[in-house]
């Protein structure tokens, strides 16, 4: 397994694609600016033999061969724009996929697609309904890690999307199928709730974990559980930290999450009994001042850290220290503070892990490398202060 250091630093998922890539998988024609671009952060970041991706954009429109071509190139960038800001564990931000949730489903039995579902301003994902058994068609991660493995030179995680959100994000036209009216109110809410029960336990039974468990036998020691509808119904954390367990629950490997943006009180007390989770990643920065100190007072962001400190398994907790909505590049002092506060917390470095609070896709290349080069020189900065 990933060898687990004080403050380790790692990046949460995603990153932007780069515009070669993009207008290279859309067909589209690729201009002399969009070459350039991929020359310079080619020589940036040290992508060995990055003039082949070159000589490639310069053949666009691109048959299928060479689109795959462009989205490994992407994926090598990726990696090793993480590696060359320092961070410890990388990952290439999800430049082989297509989206979170409909990645996952593409790649079920059972499902069916219904069209479009607005999520937040105006960004839009294809929503399924799950209308017979639900399977594994084939693993769908293990091309992807197989490519990064022979990429990277860090340890490696690899994120994939959790049950509870598969199941939630989705329509059930399967499991909860009694509509008649007949019944009280409550009797109907119970046959909804046991339906929506079995829906997310045989997504991670059937989907996750199958899959988790293709990609340990392939090497993996690192997967990162994404939950993002983790906090949808606060009255199902019993139901998140459950299938987070029959997930992984036996196999050998770090198993971590993210939750993401929420009012992070609402998953306690169920996460106590999350006890396949190996470490947590949770977004603070978000919600804190950019003063510098140490103090609760002048870090309020942070406020929730001793509810995951007392967790019962003793879990590591990544400690969000980089706001993905903005373009503030936070200074090293700044997310040095945030960690001193953290260690000071939990009374303990080795338990706290650092990085942005999410994935970084919102933001450009820019200004997601130099927010990532200051969070690595931040923790040396914090690890001279601890001795460490």
């Amino acid at each position: 397994m990933t060898s687990m250091k004080p403050l380790l630093t790692h990046e949460i998922g995603s990153l932007a694609k780069p515009g070669w890539r993009v207008k290279a998988i859309a067909g589209a024609a690729l201009t002399e600016a969009d070459i350039e671009d991929a020359r310079v952060w080619g020589e940036r970041l040290g992508v060995e033999g990055h003039e082949a991706l070159l000589e490639i954009l310069r053949q666009s429109p691109l048959d299928a061969d060479q689109k795959q071509h462009v989205k490994d190139w992407s994926s090598r960038y990726g990696v090793r724009l993480c590696e060359s800001a320092g961070l410890d564990v990388v990952y290439d931000g999800e430049q082989q996929r297509s989206e979170m949730y409909a990645w996952a489903i593409a790649h079920a039995n059972g499902f069916e697609w219904r069209g479009s579902t607005r999520s937040f301003d105006n960004k839009y994902y294809s929503k399924a309904a799950v209308t017979g058994p639900i399977s594994l068609a084939a693993p769908y991660h293990d091309q992807e890690f197989g490519l990064l493995r022979s990429v990277a030179r860090a340890a490696l995680k690899l994120p994939i999307t959790g049950a509870y959100t598969l199941g939630v994000w989705s329509f059930d036209e399967y499991y909860a199928t009694d509509t008649k009216l007949t019944g009280t109110a409550a009797a109907r809410r119970a046959g909804r709730d046991d339906g929506r029960r079995q829906l997310i336990i045989d997504l991670a039974r059937k989907l996750i974990r199958p899959n988790v468990e293709s990609l340990i036998g392939l090497g993996a020691d690192w997967i990162q559980i994404d939950e993002p509808g983790g906090s949808t119904e606060p009255g199902e954390l019993d139901l998140f930290a459950e299938s987070f367990n029959e997930s992984v629950q036996g196999l050998s490997a770090t198993f971590s999450t993210h939750l993401c943006f929420s009012d992070y009180r609402l998953f306690f007390p169920g996460i106590e009994r999350m006890t396949g989770c190996n470490q947590f990643n949770v977004g603070f920065a978000n919600y804190d001042s950019r003063e510098l100190g140490t103090s609760s007072g002048a870090r309020p962001g942070y406020a929730v850290l001793p509810m995951f400190r007392d967790l019962p398994y003793k879990p590591y907790l990544g400690i969000g220290v980089l706001d993905i909505h903005t373009d503030f590049i936070e200074p090293p002092e700044l997310v040095r503070d945030r960690v001193l506060h953290a260690t000071e917390v939990f009374g303990d470095p080795n338990r706290i892990h650092v990085t942005p609070d999410c994935g970084l896709r919102t933001r450009s290349w820019s200004v997601a490398y130099a927010k990532l080069q200051n969070m690595v020189a931040g923790v040396e900065l914090a690890k001279k202060e601890l001795g460490l």
